[in-house]
């Protein structure tokens, strides 16, 4: 094997090829794979080996000699150093390429039934490819006597700082910085993780793109909140925006950003904000897409892939708030929707109750529970809808589906990867129709799919 020929710090020629699933560059060197971050297709480049593993060997970018016609300089002062974004060294129009060819990648890898006849239509990018992202969950640390907010460097638990993040929308970021500047203004105690002690962890900002109103969320070690009275006369008074003050504990040694104890703070409970005309309502655990003004994208393109009749019955799983059952309750006979987290099947029912929808159904469960459970008392649904986490379908679920496929499906993936391995079950019971790639997360290597599947 190659990588016995190379030693880490050995400097390299590479001609690079194309992008790989995070958004990095990946060239040959005599015929091992090279993973190198920052790179992109068409460029020679001179690496650094980083890492040797027994089948791929990982590097670090150190001089350009050609650069693609694609490279453009990104805008954001901490793009490298923050790693939320990884694309902003790409031309968006050779973005939405790449999205398309990740689809592709994952589909030759895996080849699921006929593959290679899959239509896949261009992706469907946004006219402003920044400015996006309805809700900001910065970590709180204490550097150099000073609180900052910011996301942590990829691998790592080292902080990046972060005042003016260019894929946020603006409101959350001037609420953001005011924040930080008022635990700032009072000294408050931030969590060292280290040492488990002090209390405020996180901040997140969530703001309703159509409706302008602004929740906050103090995620804390313990209940404890101090200063909490001066700290809601301040937002009251100089953030008119905010809406809803809340706390979240999270008192676990985790990385999980969230615990199970929310605390009502000041204002609403929840905030809200409209996709395709449907109002709803969030709290501040409930799951709802990142990219309000591409959602309304994706769910028209769901609509479209269900091409629902009047008389139909959806599930819904992983339903979340029910955006998207609700946004097609008016067309379907019936919409039934499951999800594990009780909240979000309380937003959904509320959601469901204020837009005087009642041919809705809204269960807390998993889907693999449910799904069969509703089967076996006679409710056979005709259409099944499918937005599931990164990780892909459930066994159990897929196993569900296999056994009594309804007549049509629609699966919305946010992972090319375990799209494509979803497929090779799925493609045994049903015709892919065709995949409609929409970006939703510009400047990211990710990208969310929507595949239209009928029984065969």
């Amino acid at each position: 094997m190659t990588t016995q020929l190379l030693k880490e710090g050995q400097t390299i020629p590479l001609k690079i090829k194309r992008l790989g699933i995070n958004g990095e560059g990946i060239g040959y060197y005599k015929k091992t794979i090279v993973f190198v971050p920052g790179a992109l297709p068409k460029e020679d480049v001179s690496v650094e080996v980083t890492k040797i593993a027994p089948r791929f060997v990982e590097g670090q970018l150190k001089k350009i000699v050609k650069p693609a016609p694609e490279r453009v300089v990104p805008p954001c002062p901490v793009y490298e150093a923050c790693g939320g974004c990884q694309l902003q060294h790409l031309a968006y129009p050779a973005q939405l390429l790449f999205k398309k060819d990740l689809l592709k990648q994952s589909l030759n890898k895996f080849r699921p039934r006929n593959y290679e006849n899959y239509q896949l239509s261009k992706t469907i990018g946004m006219k402003n490819p920044w400015n996006y992202r309805n809700k900001a969950q910065f970590q709180l640390r204490k550097i150099d006597g000073e609180i900052e907010a910011g996301l942590y460097q990829a691998d790592s638990h080292r902080l990046v700082p972060i005042t003016d993040c260019l894929v946020q929308q603006p409101a959350t970021t001037k609420v953001m910085n005011a924040l930080v500047e008022l635990l700032n203004k009072y000294q408050l105690p931030i969590y060292n993780e280290r040492k488990n002690s002090g209390i405020f962890r996180t901040l997140m900002v969530r703001v309703g793109v159509k409706t302008n109103e602004v929740q906050v969320v103090f995620i804390t070690q313990s209940v404890k909140f101090p200063q909490k009275k001066a700290l809601i006369e301040e937002i009251t008074q100089h953030l008119p925006e905010v809406v809803s003050i809340m706390q979240n504990v999270q008192n676990k040694r985790t990385s999980i950003v969230m615990g199970d104890e929310t605390i009502h703070v000041w204002g609403k409970e929840s905030i809200e904000e409209q996709i395709n005309e449907v109002t709803f309502d969030l709290s501040p655990r409930a799951f709802f897409q990142l990219n309000p003004e591409q959602t309304e994208v994706l769910y028209s393109e769901a609509l479209k892939a269900l091409d629902l009749q009047t008389n139909e019955t959806v599930v819904d799983a992983y339903c979340g708030v029910g955006t998207i059952g609700l946004s097609i309750a008016k067309q379907a006979k019936e919409v039934r929707g499951m999800d594990i987290i009780p909240a979000a099947i309380e937003d959904a029912k509320m959601n469901a109750k204020r837009l005087g929808v009642t041919n809705t159904h809204y269960e807390v469960g998993t889907a693999e529970e449910l799904l069969p459970k509703w089967l076996q008392s006679g409710f056979k649904p005709d259409a099944i809808i499918v937005d599931p986490p990164r990780t892909g379908l459930d066994q159990k679920l897929l196993r569900a589906i296999l056994k009594q496929p309804p007549k049509k499906m629609v699966y919305i993936s946010c992972n090319v990867s375990t799209l494509a391995k979803d497929l090779v079950d799925l493609a045994k019971v049903f015709d892919v129709k065709y995949l409609q790639s929409v970006d939703m997360f510009p400047q990211t290597a990710r990208c969310e799919v929507v595949v239209k599947l009928t029984k065969r």
